[in-house]
């Protein structure tokens, strides 16, 4: 599906049509099936005992969960007790190729939270504020089917609007834009062009500590 007319983005975010190409698509799918058979997919709570419609998981330095304790970044995995499993190679190789000449060039993250979404499955409008430091950006990188990408304001309350982001695309949240609301609406079930992935897998890498 084609994003025919293109919406201007806030100041600060920036979204990469077609930024990488089918063969490194599926190279990052697969090495995201190898991170999750070390910490494997879960659907976290939130501290009231909600339960999120999309399944995830980490690796890198620390990892973010949710459940009665609240929102936070940890060393280990809390389900397991194990540390999360270190960053794929891949995934910053990834970063650095594909990073150069945008406003995140050099960006080195230390932690990426997997989100694996399925028919039904979204992301209300939240912002990233467990990080130590708001400077640096949060990279999306986007796997699999379409999805509707919600940006909203510094409240939540406030007004949003949807960008259509498809496998391949990077969408790059920095600036002043940094502390934006965002979500997923919802995703297009049989849009996705990888083998073996149905739905959409998100990597959001992000400087944690």
């Amino acid at each position: 599906m084609d994003d025919l007319f293109p919406t201007a983005l806030p100041i600060g975010i920036f979204h990469l049509k077609n930024r990488l190409d089918s063969t490194l698509q599926r190279d990052l799918a697969n090495a995201t099936q190898l991170v999750s058979k070390s910490a494997e997919f879960r659907h976290p709570t939130t501290k009231s005992g909600g339960i999120y419609s999309a399944e995830i998981t980490n690796c890198g330095a620390v990892g973010w969960w949710s459940d009665s304790k609240g929102y936070r970044y940890t060393e280990n995995d809390p389900r397991s007790g194990k540390p999360w499993p270190d960053m794929p190679k891949l995934f910053l190789d990834t970063l650095k190729s594909t990073l150069g000449g945008t406003s995140a060039e050099g960006f080195e993250p230390d932690a990426c939270l997997v989100n694996h979404y399925v028919k039904g499955a979204k992301m209300g409008l939240h912002q990233d504020k467990d990080e130590a430091d708001f400077a640096h950006p949060i990279v999306t990188i986007s796997l699999g089917a379409a999805a509707d990408f919600l940006i909203g304001g510094e409240k939540r309350s406030g007004p949003s609007q949807s960008i259509l982001v498809e496998s391949g695309d990077i969408v790059i949240m920095g600036g002043e834009s940094r502390m934006r609301f965002h979500g997923i609406r919802k995703i297009y079930p049989g849009s996705s062009p990888l083998p073996n992935l149905d739905g959409r897998i998100s990597l959001t890498f992000r400087k944690a500590l």
